[in-house]
């Protein structure tokens, strides 16, 4: 059985599939992002959040940073068709609910075919995994917590505009909450990208003299 609020995200996963598939735009379109739509519709990314659009690309990136943003928008929206399903300590499954890591490792092995190790804070030691910055956070990231006065003891999926999807505690549901109120904010401990979503390195013709010369 599909879990449960499943099937009003399906929907939209579809409709949003069906707008990657549409020709693409002479002009890039900050708001026809899948994941900002998906935010947008369900009230957690106000929708003049898009106007901030920034330059596109060099079109010879184009290509690369589409696959990437493809691959972090289906990872997310895999991640909320499981919203409402329950915690349960060591699930893996939905049909028995998943905690922190369970439902982490199922995502990217979901998602991305990437098979994470069980616990959080192997998870925050794994290799492929790069380290990030709390201002470089991206759509996809995973993201670690202090909750039980362990440097990496909760872990969660960033999903934009501040805001992080996870399996809480036990009595709670996979849900999205705010890393910006107090207490992720205190407990936040660092973020991790797989490879598979880091951007496209800036073509050679960029690099400075400096950088060719270096040892």
């Amino acid at each position: 059985m599909p879990p449960r609020a499943a099937f009003p995200t399906f929907r939209l996963f579809l409709c949003l599939l069906a707008s990657l598939a549409a020709p693409a735009c002479a002009t890039p379109d900050v708001a026809a992002d899948p994941v900002t739509q998906l935010l947008q519709e369900r009230g957690l990314v106000p929708a003049e959040a898009t106007a901030d659009a920034t330059a596109p690309p060099p079109a010879s990136d184009q290509g690369l940073m589409s696959q990437v943003r493809h691959k972090a928008s289906e990872l997310v929206m895999t991640a909320m068709n499981f919203l409402g399903v329950p915690y349960r300590r060591g699930g893996n499954t939905a049909e028995e609910g998943f905690d922190c890591s369970g439902f982490t490792r199922h995502i990217f092995e979901q998602s991305l075919g990437l098979v994470l190790p069980r616990r959080a804070d192997e998870q925050a030691r794994a290799p492929g995994l790069l380290q990030v910055r709390r201002d470089e956070l991206k759509p996809g990231d995973l993201v670690f917590f202090n909750t039980l006065r362990r440097t990496f003891s909760h872990v969660g999926i960033y999903v934009g505009d501040g805001k992080f999807i996870h399996s809480p505690r036990a009595g709670a549901e996979i849900r999205i909450e705010d890393m910006r109120v107090a207490y992720w904010r205190k407990r936040f401990t660092g973020a991790r990208r797989p490879a598979a979503l880091a951007e496209p390195a800036p073509p050679a013709a960029e690099w400075t003299a400096l950088d060719l010369h270096q040892p």
